[in-house]
């Protein structure tokens, strides 16, 4: 005999908060693709509204759940635990996504060419007042190409709010957030398991009342969302940069060879290259200890990175190499200290000689301590 999941094919999940103007045609929509396309299909409204929304779903056929949070994201989590469909469609309560457009959506789902599918407003059209002109010429493109760049998922559209998905792909990406960044983590959780992704244009209109977004505050969290998911970008490549210049330069002007034309780098450019070598040294462990946590808490896959770190990177040898640069700092400081006694303490040793001993002391004993703390994140990875 067979259940209830399996006699429905398609589940339309709709998060809604106060949009009576709109929630009834939204529904009329997708029962009308239900009737005309013969599917078995059930609708979820997940709803916090106080206006008449809930009333006119329920009257519409549709099954209401009310969240006892709230959050864009949230409100999906909770509904999708209600959902019986193999296939699960999402898509808002403003009547800006057209549900009629809902079997362009399932057709890729079905033939086996996707595992999500989104509908891609850029590709297809954007209707003349349905989407402000900052968010239509910089705050998608530049929040996709970022998401583009920093997780390769080539999308056209990452904050399309219309997509499909079917059961098995829901069930392997670890959906988290509950706020707007909900519509970023899916991508991310998809591209993370190796879910195929297609694209299909659609068609974007006005919504129907007043838009609840807020540019600003809506756009740096799914920014920040993608900068915590990728500590490589956020610290490692960054920090990489910086240790890099810090060490040639500081090791250029302690050699006395820091002439550029007639520009010549002294005792300025050496503390300033110091600080870089030693903010960019802790940039590369808070990007590795990023990566290492990650991984054992599961929001990442571990990569290469962790890995080597595992099986190469011990406590014992990440100790080790901290103590030899910490010697070797510590002799020079030393050696320095003696010549100046034996001078009487006339004859100071050259200052950018000093740096280079005071940078090597820092570097060696943040070693030995990252390398402590590494240990301890990675214990059980």
């Amino acid at each position: 005999m067979k259940n209830d999941s399996d006699l429905v094919e398609v589940s339309v999940v709709i998060p809604s908060l106060n949009e009576e103007r709109s929630i009834g045609v939204c529904i009329e929509k997708v029962n009308r693709v239900f009737k005309e396309h013969s599917i078995n299909g059930e609708i979820i409204v997940a709803d916090n509204s106080t206006d008449k929304t809930p009333e006119i779903a329920k009257s519409l056929g549709a099954r209401v759940v009310a969240p006892d949070k709230r959050g864009y994201g949230y409100a999906y989590l909770y509904a999708f635990n209600y959902a019986k469909g193999k296939y699960i469609v999402m898509g808002d309560a403003d009547n800006t996504y057209d549900f009629l457009e809902i079997p362009k959506l399932l057709e890729p789902l079905r033939k086996g060419e996707a595992d999500i599918v989104m509908g891609s407003r850029f590709k297809g059209e954007i209707k003349k007042g349905a989407m402000p002109w900052h968010h239509k010429y910089i705050g998608n493109p530049v929040l996709t190409w970022f998401l583009n760049f920093f997780f390769k998922a080539g999308v056209s559209d990452a904050h399309s709010g219309f997509r499909a998905f079917t059961r098995e792909a829901l069930q392997k990406m670890r959906l988290r957030s509950h706020g707007m960044e909900f519509a970023s983590e899916m991508i991310i959780e998809a591209v993370r398991k190796g879910l195929r992704i297609k694209e299909v244009p659609i068609v974007y209109h006005p919504r129907d009342g007043e838009s609840k977004l807020s540019s600003f505050s809506d756009g740096w969290k799914h920014l920040k969302f993608m900068l915590l998911y990728t500590p490589k970008h956020l610290f490692i490549l960054p920090g990489l940069v910086l240790f890099l210049a810090g060490v040639f330069l500081v090791s250029l002007i302690s050699a006395g060879l820091a002439h550029f034309g007639s520009i010549r780098l002294g005792m300025h450019s050496m503390i300033a290259s110091s600080l870089l070598a030693i903010v960019g040294y802790q940039l590369l462990f808070l990007g590795l200890a990023g990566k290492v946590h990650s991984a054992k808490i599961d929001i990442m896959q571990g990569d290469g990175v962790v890995e080597f770190m595992a099986k190469r990177l011990s406590l014992e040898r990440g100790a080790t190499i901290g103590l030899l640069v910490f010697l070797i700092g510590f002799v020079y400081t030393v050696y320095h200290i003696w010549a100046w006694v034996n001078s009487g303490f006339k004859s100071l040793p050259m200052f950018n000689q000093s740096i280079l001993a005071f940078t090597l002391l820092v570097i060696g004993l943040q070693t030995i301590f990252y390398s402590f703390f590494l240990s301890m994140l990675s214990e059980r990875v």
